[in-house]
């Protein structure tokens, strides 16, 4: 149940982080946020396809 996502940040649209999460627990796109590199900040990244 267990599936790879690769977070992107809102503001620049780079993609930073790969994790995995329960599909059975978390049906729907998570949001966490995290430190991105390019804004040089911590913004909201949310799940890509």
């Amino acid at each position: 149940m267990r599936v790879n996502v690769t977070m992107a940040c809102v503001t620049c649209k780079m993609r930073n982080y790969a994790l995995t999460k329960n599909k059975r627990k978390h049906p729907d796109r998570m949001e966490l946020k995290k430190y991105c590199p390019r804004c040089n900040t911590h913004t909201v990244h949310r799940e890509t396809k």
